[in-house]
């Protein structure tokens, strides 16, 4: 459970992006690659980028060899060229000192460009520039109109919310299942912490490549931040992919999203085997794994198996998307 905790003052130093952090939301993919959860929706996604990844983004890597990432790669900037350039400013002790809590529970000994950068080595931080730099380009330039056209909305709709119902409600409303209670805003997260801003800004940047609990950046030099899941929550088709159903059968296969196409109303297994020319056990399986999804859901009727659209499979079929110009 993760505590933030308010003072009145901290509470006006709430700040939400008004861009995309083209790096942040680069750890987010890449922690999202690294996962095998929602297989169903992001499995086609993460064997792509598996595959097209350059050799240059390989010692990303060993920044995080216990699924830990050293705090001076989470960097806020809105520009990407300035961005690539902030984690070499950070304080020599801080680098040192993040390096070795990374690796602190790894068996194995820090590969040798690691130890240079522990060092301060010029060639060492060159290579952690080109291996983001890299990153960049194969994970995220293809959707970065969208990452922007999304951010925009979620900027838009917060402030709405802040708007009419206050900051209190525009922070319970960007997670679910967090609350404010008095002066604690409160939600899900890995262990138990608790974070006093102390006069510092706090951050909030949403993400549209993760799903988990929201992520916290914690710096001792800079801001506060607070990236939450925000967006589809599936992956972004890039730009010029085509049309929704195709960018959606990218994602879930053709016979899944025909399936899903059918489910605006109400059908039985046979009767969607039948339409799709397909046996019952394919429907059946391709429904399961739909339903473990939560895309659909399913009830008996006597013999009979009745399935329809749940609201999120709705959500996705109804989804339209819109590009924006390349900035960075």
């Amino acid at each position: 459970m993760i505590r933030i905790h308010f003072t009145a003052g901290d509470f006006a130093r709430v700040r939400f992006a008004p861009r995309p952090a083209p790096l942040q939301e680069l750890n987010a993919a890449l922690m999202m690659m690294c996962r095998a959860d929602d297989a169903l929706l992001f499995g086609r996604w993460r064997r792509r980028l598996l595959h097209s990844l350059p050799a240059a983004v390989t010692p990303l890597a060993d920044l995080v060899p216990a699924g830990l990432a050293p705090q001076f790669i989470d960097v806020l900037s809105s520009d990407l060229k300035e961005g690539l350039d902030i984690p070499r400013t950070a304080r020599p002790e801080l680098v040192r000192s993040e390096i070795e809590r990374v690796y602190a529970p790894h068996p194995s000994p820090a590969p040798l460009w690691i130890r240079d950068l522990h060092r301060g080595d010029a060639g060492a931080w060159q290579l952690l520039r080109r291996g983001q730099h890299a990153a960049f380009e194969a994970v995220l330039r293809p959707v970065w109109p969208l990452v922007q056209d999304l951010h925009q909305r979620e900027f838009a709709r917060h402030a709405l919310t802040v708007a009419e119902h206050g900051i209190g409600a525009g922070l319970a409303a960007l997670v679910p299942g967090s609350r404010l209670h008095g002066d604690v805003w409160e939600f899900e997260g890995p262990g138990e912490r608790d974070i006093r801003p102390r006069g510092r800004d706090l951050m909030l940047l949403p993400t549209f490549h993760w799903t988990g609990h929201p992520l916290i950046a914690d710096l001792p030099d800079g801001p506060l931040a607070v990236t939450y899941a925000a967006g589809p929550g599936l992956p972004l088709p890039p730009a010029g992919a085509g049309d929704t159903d195709d960018a959606l059968a990218g994602v879930l296969g053709r016979t899944r999203l025909d399936i899903l196409l059918l489910l605006a109303q109400e059908h039985t297994t046979s009767d969607l085997a039948r339409r799709l020319g397909v046996s019952n056990a394919t429907v059946s399986a391709h429904t399961a794994a739909l339903r473990g999804a939560g895309l659909i859901t399913t009830v008996r009727a006597g013999r009979a198996v009745l399935h329809q659209r749940a609201a999120l499979g709705s959500l996705l079929v109804r989804r339209r998307t819109g590009t924006r110009g390349v900035n960075g």
